[in-house]
């Protein structure tokens, strides 16, 4: 049986392509053949309404978050075949308040999880965009975090804050959480600007190599994810961008993005099968595994 790959995906900044890129990487590994779970930890419930799913009187991540040990897997909705979700509602922003003084508040949804076994392969898990009690739910339940960003001055300053969030956890919590490292969104290359903002986050990444950090091995993730309509244009008709646009420049990113990793990922379970296989995380920012030949997306 597989290692079950839990991945939190995560920016305090709004507006980034945070809920887009889950959805749509999550349905890419489901078209490859691989079981995977969206969770939606957002009370906006944009993940929800992006696979069509209004969840407003139904059960939703929040009663698997007060209920951890219940049937978590009734709560789950089929979206296509290998594609699962757990949808939220309006009711998750009271969660906050709720589990505030319980002292397991930070690891309601890693039992929730555990209760699935290993009927996935994947689990993504899409955070809102603030660092309260919700995205830290998903911290402490991910073994991995990815970031989604688009390639600005300003989100490159707030990605540092965020890394230091995942630094804590990684210390208080969960000491096996690693940053997998940067998805560029709604990217255009042709701006100077963002070809310099780019070059600055793979410096970071590669300077980080030598130091003791969740970020050490990350880098910046390719193919970048290029701007296209069709992928704004997608979520109001509640289609994943395969369903709605099956020939757009979106959905060829997400693909090729989602093939490269699961190419990383196999041969990683190739030459470390033991549990602890998903601690390992690739260390070249160009998308290659160490050791192995380097492949283009």
């Amino acid at each position: 049986m597989r290692p079950v790959r839990i991945i939190a995906l995560m920016n305090q900044k709004g507006g980034v392509g945070k809920t887009t890129t889950t959805v749509n990487l999550a349905a890419a590994f489901a078209k490859a053949g691989r079981s995977t779970l969206v969770v939606d930890l957002d009370p906006q419930a944009h993940a929800s309404l992006h696979l069509g799913v209004d969840a407003a009187d139904t059960k939703s991540v929040y009663d698997a978050l007060l209920n951890p040990t219940d049937n978590v897997a009734g709560i789950v909705r089929e979206i296509a075949p290998n594609l699962g979700l757990v949808p939220s509602n309006t009711d998750l922003a009271a969660a906050e308040i709720e589990l505030g003084a319980e002292p397991d508040r930070l690891h309601r949804l890693g039992k929730a999880l555990a209760s699935l076994g290993e009927k996935y392969e994947f689990v993504l898990l899409d955070c809102p965009p603030s660092l309260g009690l919700l995205t830290l739910n998903g911290l402490a339940a991910a073994r991995e975090v990815l970031i989604p960003m688009q390639a600005h001055f300003l989100a490159l300053q707030g990605v540092s804050k965020l890394l230091e969030t995942v630094r804590m956890v990684n210390k208080q919590v969960n000491p096996r959480l690693r940053v997998l490292g940067v998805v560029l969104c709604m990217h255009d290359p042709s701006s100077t600007h963002v070809r310099e903002v780019v070059a600055d986050l793979e410096q970071f990444f590669e300077q980080a190599r030598t130091q003791e950090t969740p970020w050490k091995l990350g880098r910046v993730l390719r193919p970048a994810i290029r701007r296209n309509i069709k992928l704004a244009e997608c979520p109001s008709f509640g289609q994943t961008i395969f369903d709605y646009a099956p020939e757009a420049a979106g959905a060829e990113d997400h693909m090729a993005l989602a093939g490269q990793m699961l190419r990383e990922w196999d041969a990683m379970l190739a030459r470390k099968t033991e549990p602890g296989a998903a601690d390992v995380v690739v260390s070249k920012p160009a998308g290659v595994i160490a050791g192995t030949p380097e492949r283009t997306a």
